[in-house]
């Protein structure tokens, strides 16, 4: 081992010698610091993971989605009407598409009932999303009750579990041949949930809903580059609550920095002052100040930060869920994927570490560079 190697050993063991000696003080300063790494990252990974989700989903979007509106509400649209949408230029596909929801009074739950365009179960049968799976209890080759619009009980068979990339593209699915969904949801033939188009070029979008608007004056056309900025806008508002919210913490922590910068215990002062009358130089002062704030800011950055990786991924985010997915409380739950950006924990190491480092050298070196018997005295 190197000379280097071996003065930073030695001037580590000295640190955390240092650091048990007011190991009351500081740990009671780890936890503190730990939680507000662990609150800044769970909303931060959060955050991302739901616009990862989200992102996820609107690939697979349709590009334009016709809804019919009747008195200002979503109604049936009449499959016949995607004949005359296929005749309006740029419109290389219209499909008219079949879904809606299922409310389980047992679980309180919601599920979204749909069929799909292609590969459709066959009748008797229905495919379910991993997390609806999870809440129904149910398995592969078991039936599966739902109860109809008329009252009546319809039994299915499961045929299979989707394993989705994204959980919220399939949390809460149950795919059924068409049959199947009219019987449960009492849809009648020929009408449709709505009509979803194909339109290649993005940049006509815009006048094809024009178009459809001025043929078809019930209806609307939602497109899907409208959808990301909504999912954008929302995600921006909910995750600037929750950062308003955290506010009070950072304040709190940026005030504790402060206050450290100002000036050291009297305690640390005269153990300064024992160091230099013994022969230390004021670079091994700094040194040992900056050993003993990475010891506790790295602590707190790493324990905070696996602490929060477990709260989004393992337990679905339970503080910040609530205000961050928005949603219903009869949704049925789901987790999400993990994935860590490195840039967000680049600036949460930034944002977290820094004032802290800065706050143990800064009054250190001040200390330093006073004469050992002042320090003492003081």
């Amino acid at each position: 081992m190197g000379v280097w190697a071996e003065r930073q050993r030695n001037v580590l063991d000295f640190a955390l010698a240092s650091l048990l000696r007011r190991r009351g003080k500081n740990l009671a300063l780890l936890a503190v610091y730990t939680a507000v790494v662990f609150l800044v990252a769970s909303a931060m990974f959060l955050l991302s993971a739901l616009r990862r989700e989200a992102a996820l989903v609107l690939a697979e979007a349709p590009d334009v989605v016709v809804q019919r509106l009747v008195a200002g509400r979503m109604d049936l649209v009449p499959a016949a009407y995607a004949e005359r949408l296929r005749g309006v230029r740029g419109v290389s596909a219209a499909r008219p598409r079949l879904w809606g929801y299922h409310y389980d009074p047992a679980r309180q739950a919601t599920f979204t009932l749909m069929v799909p365009g292609q590969g459709a179960p066959q009748e008797g049968t229905v495919v379910l999303g991993a997390a609806a799976a999870r809440l129904k209890g149910t398995a592969v080759g078991r039936p599966l009750s739902l109860r109809a619009h008329d009252g009546s009980t319809r039994t299915l068979t499961v045929a299979w579990i989707l394993e989705a990339e994204s959980e919220l593209v399939a949390a809460d699915l149950l795919l059924l041949a068409e049959a199947d969904f009219r019987a449960i949801t009492g849809i009648p033939s020929g009408s449709a949930t709505d009509i979803v188009l194909t339109v290649p070029n993005a940049r006509e979008r815009e006048t094809v809903a024009a178009k459809i608007a001025r043929d078809l004056p019930d209806t609307r056309s939602v497109i899907r580059e409208q959808v990301q900025r909504t999912y954008d806008a929302v995600f921006g508002w909910r995750g600037g609550m929750v950062t308003v919210l955290l506010a009070g913490a950072l304040f709190a922590f940026v005030i504790f920095a402060w206050d450290r910068a100002s000036g050291l215990p009297a305690e640390e002062r005269r153990e300064i002052g024992i160091l230099k009358a013994v022969g230390w130089e004021t670079a091994d002062v700094i040194l040992l100040k900056a050993w003993e704030g990475a010891a506790v800011s790295v602590t707190a950055f790493l324990t905070g930060t696996l602490l929060a990786y477990a709260h989004v991924f393992f337990l679905s985010g339970t503080l910040f869920a609530r205000v961050m997915k928005g949603w219903s409380v009869l949704y049925p739950d789901f987790r999400l994927v993990p994935a860590i950006d490195p840039y967000e924990v680049a600036t949460l190491l930034v944002l977290t570490v820094l004032p802290y480092a800065a706050a143990t050298v800064l009054p250190a070196w001040r200390a330093a560079t006073v004469d050992p018997d002042a320090v003492m005295r003081s």
